[in-house]
C-alpha cells in the first residue's frame, strides 16, 4: 500500500483505536468554518489607498473572536466528556492554522501594513508571514510536546498561545478602526500594530509560560461566583456593545502581560486566579 513519504500506515487494529467524538470534532469544525467565513470577508473586502469597507472588516473580525469561543470550548467538552483524543488535538491545531494564523495576518496585511508601507509593500507580507509562520512553529511544538508521555495534560501553554495572539491581533485592529471612526487622528500610531504583531509572532514561540486553566473545576461549588461574575461581565458587554472595541483588547492584553507578571507573584494569589479544587483549602 503506498504511503507519503515519512509516514507509516496503521494497521488494522491501530486503526481500530482511532476516536472521532461528534461534538468537541463539531465546534473544532465551527471554529475552522468561521476562520473560512473570516478570509472570505477579508479577500471580498473593498479595500482602496483612501477607503476601508469597514463592515466586511469588522463581520471578519467577530468572526475571528466567535472561533476563538468555539476553540476555547472544544477542548473544555472533550476532557469533560472524557472524549480527549489525537484525532481532535490535530484536527483543532490545522483548524487553528486557519482562524488564528492565516486569517490575522492577511487582515492586518490588508488593512494596516500596506498602508503602513504602501512604499514598500513586500516588508508588510513579510510581517505578516513571520506571525504566520511562528504560529504554526508554535502548534506543531504544542502536538509534539503533547504526544509524549504525560505531555498533554499539563496546566501550562508554552509561550502565547496562537488563538491569544489572533484575538490581540482581532481586536486591537478593532480597536484602530474604531478610533479612526471616531475621527480621532491615528498618526504614528499606526506603526504600533506592525510592531505587535512581530512581538507576538516571538512571544508564540518563546518558553514564556501562560495558564491553561485546564485545572478549573466547574463542577466545585467555589466556582460558582466566579461563573455569575462572568456571565454579569458579558451580559453587560452584550449590551453596552459599544464598549466591544475597548474591552476586547484590554482583555486580550491582561493575558499577555500576566505570563510576565505570574512568576513574581504569590503561590497562593496565582492558585487562586488560575485553580478551583472541590475540597475547601486548609486555612493560612
Amino acid at each position: 500500500m503506498a504511503t507519503e513519504p515519512g509516514n507509516v500506515p496503521l494497521s488494522e487494529g491501530e486503526a481500530t483505536k482511532l476516536r472521532i467524538y461528534l461534538l468537541p470534532n463539531l465546534l473544532t469544525a465551527g471554529n475552522l468554518f468561521c476562520g473560512f467565513l473570516a478570509l472570505t470577508k477579508i479577500v471580498s473586502a473593498d479595500i482602496t489607498p483612501t477607503s476601508i469597507d469597514i463592515y466586511a472588516i469588522r463581520e471578519a473580525i467577530f468572526l475571528i473572536i466567535l472561533a476563538c469561543v468555539f476553540d476555547l470550548f472544544d477542548g473544555r467538552v472533550a476532557r469533560l466528556g472524557g472524549q480527549d483524543s489525537p484525532f481532535g488535538r490535530e484536527f483543532d491545531s490545522l483548524a487553528d492554522i486557519i482562524s488564528f494564523g492565516a486569517a490575522p495576518a492577511f487582515l492586518v496585511q490588508r488593512v494596516v501594513l500596506r498602508n503602513v508601507f504602501e512604499n514598500h509593500p513586500q516588508i508588510g507580507w513579510f510581517i505578516a508571514s513571520v506571525y504566520l509562520i511562528c504560529g504554526a512553529f508554535r502548534l506543531a511544538r504544542f502536538n509534539c510536546l503533547a504526544a509524549l508521555p504525560g505531555g498533554g495534560g499539563g496546566k501550562d501553554f508554552l509561550g502565547f498561545p496562537i488563538p491569544a495572539a489572533a484575538g490581540t491581533v482581532a481586536s486591537l485592529t478593532l480597536f484602530l478602526l474604531w478610533w479612526q471612526d471616531k475621527e480621532f487622528v491615528i498618526g504614528r500610531w499606526r506603526y504600533v500594530l506592525p510592531l505587535i504583531l512581530v512581538f507576538l509572532s516571538f512571544m508564540m514561540v518563546s518558553e514564556v509560560k501562560y495558564p491553561s486553566f485546564k485545572s478549573l473545576d466547574w463542577r466545585a461549588q467555589r466556582t460558582f461566583p466566579k461563573m455569575i461574575a462572568i456571565i454579569l461581565l458579558a451580559g453587560f458587554v452584550f449590551i453596552v456593545w459599544k464598549v466591544l472595541p475597548v474591552v476586547l483588547p484590554l482583555t486580550f492584553t491582561a493575558y499577555l502581560v500576566y505570563g510576565f507578571i505570574r512568576p513574581r507573584l504569590s503561590r497562593r494569589i496565582v492558585h487562586e486566579i488560575e485553580e478551583e479544587d472541590e475540597e475547601e483549602e486548609p486555612p493560612a
